[in-house]
């Protein structure tokens, strides 16, 4: 069992029709048929959506996904076209509101690999493979891959684990060159990423990207290389074969599942809230990476 710890309940805006509670964002459509979507300051981990929020995190992952949006357009287009709030929509909306085209969403997570950890390194301890793409034996926890991965997951309704499966699955499902197009999007923008990222002392280890078919092709959507959606390393903490300090969730994850939360993972139980000091070391490590990549500090409201 997982979702919502506490189901928020959405806030009603003249003009704007409520679509979906998503894990971070909620979602609206206004009378053009635009996509309103609105960054919380939630915070989700282990397929659940925690009861304690992170102040000014939506703002950030709004700030961050702008700044990278910029920094990618040349290699695809996004479905932006304004940060401005509706009329008539609350004053804490600004700076974490994005009016976007509305797409026909690929329901495919575009995850890429360029370090081995997580679920990847318990699907290569246990076969030798990530998403069917064999990789050398010896890795161990943080490696290096010799070259990026595409390791696609379908995805699933909040609560839910994604699956990951292997291309050959997403070109059944969706066709090869649909799949052949993901694939290489995926590859592409991440490795822009790094190398940006890694002028900036910060390794990004991996990241997971969603798409969706506009008019003119297929536009990069949600967010994209946000401590939500990345794990981000410090370059100079890096030391493969044990767990990497990072610049994400992991803190959160660490707790949850540490003897302190008293929160067994395995159970139906939800877990408990976050104490004020894992609050305040998550906050402070989004702002840290978003500063380093971004030169600027955030605007956390």
């Amino acid at each position: 069992m997982s979702g919502f710890v506490e189901k928020p309940v959405p806030v009603e805006v003249p003009g704007l029709i409520h679509l979906h509670t998503g894990k971070v964002r909620e979602l609206y459509a206004n009378a053009s048929g635009e996509l309103v979507m609105v960054a919380t300051d939630r915070v989700s981990a282990y397929d659940w959506v925690l009861p304690t929020e992170i102040p000014g995190k939506g703002r950030l992952l709004t700030q961050l996904s702008l700044w990278w949006f910029e920094r990618l357009s040349d290699l695809v287009d996004n479905h932006v076209v304004s940060d401005t709030p509706p009329s008539g929509a609350p004053a804490d909306w600004a700076g974490r509101t994005l009016v976007c085209r509305t797409l026909d969403m690929v329901p495919v997570e575009c995850v890429a690999r360029g370090y081995l950890t997580g679920s990847g390194l318990s699907e290569y301890r246990a076969g030798g493979a990530v998403c069917g793409v064999s990789l050398p034996e010896g890795l161990v926890d943080g490696s290096r891959l010799d070259e990026p991965i595409f390791t696609p997951a379908i995805k699933a309704e909040v609560g839910e684990h994604d699956e990951n499966v292997s291309f050959a699955t997403v070109a059944q499902l969706h066709g090869e060159e649909l799949a052949t197009r993901l694939r290489d999007l995926t590859l592409s923008i991440y490795t822009r990423g790094r190398e940006i990222a890694e002028q900036r002392g910060i390794l990004l280890a991996d990241t997971k990207f969603e798409f969706g078919h506009g008019p003119d092709g297929l536009l990069l959507a949600d967010e994209v290389f946000t401590p939500d959606s990345s794990r981000f390393w410090p370059r100079d903490g890096w030391a493969p074969g044990r767990s990497q300090p990072s610049f994400d969730k992991q803190y959160i994850r660490d707790w949850l599942t540490s003897a302190e939360s008293g929160w067994d993972r395995a159970s139906d139980a939800p877990p408990p809230p976050l104490p004020a000091d894992v609050v305040e070391y998550t906050r402070g490590t989004y702002a840290e990476v978003f500063e380093r990549l971004t030169g600027t500090a955030p605007d956390l409201g």
